[in-house]
């Protein structure tokens, strides 16, 4: 079976390196046009309607507007932007959220991609809510970090052309983050997350990390419990991976170049305390990989097709 896919914003930081992950695939026939055609409204229409599967990487407001386009019902989405990841009417597309989330992403029209930061923190988070080991009314904290390249083009720019020369660069100090809806809707919690954001002098790569003061829970979990928790919910997973937590540090880099997604568990019971961790490469799991697995997915391929795990 050969599917017809147009990459919408293909020249983008993530429209390449999905583009890069499908390349050379017999099972597709990509719709591409010339720069002088991308942003030609009637073009990109024509393109929208004639595929099967259409992987939007455009701003927003650009995704919005390249759904309105599309007036059949049978092209498929996949939208890598913010703007349809609690919206009514679209599949969460993170595989691993919840048991029934693949076959919900397989029959699903409008599939949103997750965002970089939400899906180390939902994969450390989700879990532990479920099983009521983190109470869903806990106000939940998350510090992250990660690669300039999930900026995009213009972060990129500022830290290779020498425009920014710091080595950490702190952000999102309105506590109004884009990712911080989606994060509390797919977490189930009560309140927002307050989230910790940053960027490092790092290309590609992410650490998410999530501090619990167990001695406060009711049920005070052991470390234990929460690991084997976290084990169980991704026993199944060819992407995510539970490891011991026995690293005396944890780089950024740690899943840099590749579309798994590593999840660890780390704190001293006599204080009460953990600090759950989570690597990923911002550009893989957190962006490019994840359309490609949601696509295979739905097209009815192998989950892993073009992923390096």
């Amino acid at each position: 079976m050969t599917v017809r896919v147009f990459i919408d914003g293909a020249a983008g930081t993530t429209g390449l390196e999905i583009a890069d992950r499908l390349a050379g695939r017999a099972d597709i026939d990509f719709i591409t046009l010339d720069d002088a055609r991308r942003k030609d409204a009637t073009a990109r229409r024509e393109a929208l309607n004639d595929a099967d599967f259409v992987i939007l990487c455009l701003p927003d407001d650009a995704a919005r507007e390249a759904v309105a386009l599309i007036d059949n019902d049978r092209t498929r989405v996949i939208d890598a932007s913010t703007a349809h990841r609690v919206a009514d009417g679209w599949t969460y597309g993170m595989a691993e959220l919840e048991p029934s989330q693949p076959g919900a992403i397989a029959t699903a029209m409008r599939v949103s991609n997750p965002g970089c930061y939400p899906t180390g923190f939902l994969a450390l988070v989700r879990p532990l809510v479920r099983a009521g080991l983190i109470p869903h009314e806990w106000p939940v904290s998350v510090n992250a970090v990660s690669g300039y390249s999930g900026g995009g083009k213009a972060m990129i720019a500022a830290f290779e052309n020498g425009e920014t020369d710091t080595a950490w660069l702190g952000y999102g100090l309105s506590l109004a983050h884009k990712h911080v809806p989606e994060m509390q809707r797919h977490a189930r919690l009560a309140h927002p997350p307050l989230f910790q954001p940053s960027v490092a002098r790092a290309y590609r790569g992410m650490v998410i990390e999530v501090p619990l003061p167990l001695f406060a829970f009711h049920r005070r979990p052991s470390l234990s419990a929460i690991e084997q928790t976290l084990r169980e919910a991704y026993r199944e997973s060819p992407v995510v991976r539970v490891l011991d937590g026995d690293d005396s540090a944890i780089p950024i880099e740690a899943d840099a170049g590749t579309d798994r997604l590593s999840l660890r568990v780390f704190g001293n019971m006599e204080t009460g305390q953990a600090r759950l961790i989570a690597t990923l490469d911002n550009l893989g799991k957190g962006a490019a990989g994840a359309a490609v697995q949601n696509f295979n997915l739905m097209a009815g391929f192998d989950q892993t097709a073009g992923l390096t795990l």
